[in-house]
């Protein structure tokens, strides 16, 4: 285990536990913090397991946290690194079992007083159109020809489809496909999973949440976006289900042969890895792609559904209901990106677990809309708690590979939190301050409750204050939908 004495405090935020900490590190280790979040971080594991990622193969700069960091399956969730191409490793532990999980913030022009009447009937009305919970299936149905179609183009496929519109995609990571996917390098199992479930929310800390503005923080960046005080939004934050759950299991276990035949030792076995220009690497890449685009039509779908829900709910009550689309973006992926590196510019393939990328002004990947300003950066927080708009910046591009954090981060596992607290009660106190919620299952309410995460402000204000995403809006739910 780490402990305060093995690093050393760079910035205000920024701890660093240098290459000498342990003989087989070959970048340091930097983490993002303040007192109490440190506190919290120096109460699991997730600190030897940053370390250990600083030793994989073709590692380079730092190995890198975020504020909201805890233990997870081999990599840190909060962990990003870069390694270097071609021969630089990738990791599924690096991108996790929910292959772009991810937030997609949707906007409207309706104020809180227009919906609060008619608020019950909304809630209703996105829990009934959206299932949520473990194997829900959804009502898309595809034959297998139609899911690899799916898989491989993405948002192309659900705007072919009628699901998404031109300036869904626009305000979409990559517009919601990302190249490279092959559907045949995806097991039957994984399909077999997937088919069923777009359009699903599944459980854990997935959600869909209807939310108020409460305060601006950056005015240009507010206005771009068309975000203002007292409007309501629409959270959805999910990924690609057992489609993306069963990618990663079946190249977790294809990449334990793969050390051996690479010759690459691990600090963990969990870290299992191979080189990206490898066979192995180029196929779970390539999959990886697949689940990815899964997942930006899931939530696409369920942006479809959750309009259809506005219009049920809102219809004949109040004049414009529409909802369309402010920006989604993963924060489970490992993408080839080039970032300067000793002043030179350098491909590597960033691996972000539980890290939102954060590109900062001028980036040619943004849309035209937000390429002046910097990407929007979507943080969702415990349920019932605050939720925040942040935004890429050049300081993320120079310290973090152009990442940041994707939310509040647990302090306790879903275990614990059940041990702790009892759901009815939990539901009882939020709507006693005026949330409606829609769960399937008490005991999936209680392991989301807020005091097992940490303090998404305090998370929220070092990244700020580190410079690697400045807080644009930050929101507070009315509804939220649970699995």
């Amino acid at each position: 285990m780490v402990s305060p004495g093995d690093f050393k405090r760079i910035t205000p935020y920024i701890y660093e536990i240098p290459a000498a900490y342990r003989g087989d590190m070959r970048v340091p280790a930097r983490f993002y913090a303040d007192a109490v979040l440190l506190e919290e971080t120096l109460g699991d594991k997730s600190l030897t397991q940053l370390v250990n990622t600083a030793t994989l193969p073709g590692v380079v700069k730092y190995a890198l946290a975020m504020p909201d960091i805890h233990q997870g399956y081999g990599f840190p969730i909060g962990g990003v690194i870069a390694t270097l191409l071609p021969d630089g490793v990738i990791s599924p532990g690096g991108v996790g079992y929910d292959i772009n999980c991810g937030v997609r913030l949707l906007g409207t022009q309706l104020a809180q007083e227009d919906v609060a009447p008619y608020l019950d009937n909304l809630a209703s009305a996105l829990y009934a159109n959206c299932p949520s919970g473990v194997g829900e299936k959804g009502h898309v149905r595809l034959t297998n020809a139609e899911l690899d179609r799916l898989v491989e183009q993405g948002g192309q496929w659900a705007l072919k489809n009628g699901y998404a519109t031109p300036a869904d995609l626009e305000r979409t990571e990559e517009r919601g496909r990302l190249s490279g996917a092959d559907a045949g390098k995806v097991s039957a199992r994984a399909k077999e999973r997937g088919r069923p479930q777009i359009g699903t929310l599944g459980a854990g800390n997935h959600f869909i949440e209807v939310d108020v503005i409460d305060e601006i923080f950056h005015d240009l960046a507010a206005q771009r976006m068309g975000l203002y005080p007292g409007q309501v939004v629409v959270q959805i934050h999910c990924g690609s289900r057992g489609f993306g759950h069963q990618v990663c299991t079946d190249y977790v276990r294809l990449f334990q042969e793969s050390v051996q035949r690479y010759g690459i030792k691990l600090a963990d076995r969990e870290l299992v890895c191979a080189p990206l220009s490898s066979p192995e690497g180029q196929d779970y890449f390539a999959a990886m792609n697949a689940a990815a685009n899964y997942a930006f039509v899931n939530r696409q779908v369920l942006t479809f559904y959750i309009r259809r829900s506005f219009e049920q709910a809102l219809a004949g009550h109040v004049p414009n209901h529409s909802v369309y689309q402010i920006y989604d973006i993963a924060h489970n992926m490992a993408k080839i990106e080039t970032h300067e590196i000793d002043g030179k510019p350098v491909k590597v393939c960033v691996h972000r677990k539980g890290a939102t990328r954060a590109f900062g002004p001028g980036s040619p990947e943004l849309p035209d809309v937000y390429r002046d300003i910097g990407q929007p950066v979507l943080v969702p927080g415990s349920m019932g708690t605050a939720s925040w708009v942040l935004l890429g910046t050049t300081g993320s591009m120079e310290q973090t590979f152009g990442s940041t954090c994707h939310g509040a981060g647990r302090t306790m596992s879903r275990s614990q939190a059940k041990k702790m607290v009892r759901g009815s009660e939990l539901r009882q106190e939020l709507e006693d301050v005026g949330i409606q919620v829609r769960a399937g299952s008490m005991a999936g309410l209680a392991e989301e409750a807020p005091m097992a995460y940490k303090d998404v402000d305090r998370v929220v204000e070092v990244v700020h204050g580190a410079g690697i995403a400045h807080k644009v809006a930050r929101l507070t739910p009315i509804a939220v939908i649970k699995g």
